[in-house]
């Protein structure tokens, strides 16, 4: 499976934590990052990236063109709610290209949580038909 990562500013911590954590099942799938996040994970978690520009450079608008091209079947977008900064990637793109394609998404560590131990058990093998 095709696992699309993004994370603002305040939670790229979290989502290396996250990958450290899910490295065995991580490591199974290809992963797509943008930039700066795709960096920051294989440094700490020793797993291959695919990395996109930086998001604020355009790595949000490559994730949604792949999206829209049925490439990417899971998505984990770490946000901050409360404090986004103007640069950081914008999430509502992201939330409205994964609802228009059936993609699944996760916005918090709960649900990221909930969709990578579900990818484990194959409960998200549908998705290979729907391409």
């Amino acid at each position: 499976m095709n696992i699309g990562l993004v994370a603002h500013d305040s939670k790229k911590k979290l989502m290396q934590n996250f990958c450290i954590a899910y490295r065995g099942i991580l490591s199974k799938n290809e992963l797509y990052a943008t930039g700066t996040t795709g960096r920051l994970i294989e440094e700490v978690a020793n797993l291959q990236v695919h990395k996109y520009l930086a998001g604020h450079l355009g790595g949000v608008q490559q994730l949604g063109a792949q999206i829209e091209h049925n490439e990417i079947d899971l998505v984990i977008f770490l946000r901050d709610p409360l404090r986004p900064k103007p640069h950081e990637p914008e999430v509502n793109n992201i939330v409205k290209i994964c609802d228009e394609h059936n993609i699944p998404l996760a916005t918090n560590l709960a649900t990221a949580e909930v969709l990578i131990l579900s990818l484990d058990r194959g409960d998200l093998d549908w998705r290979e038909m729907y391409k």
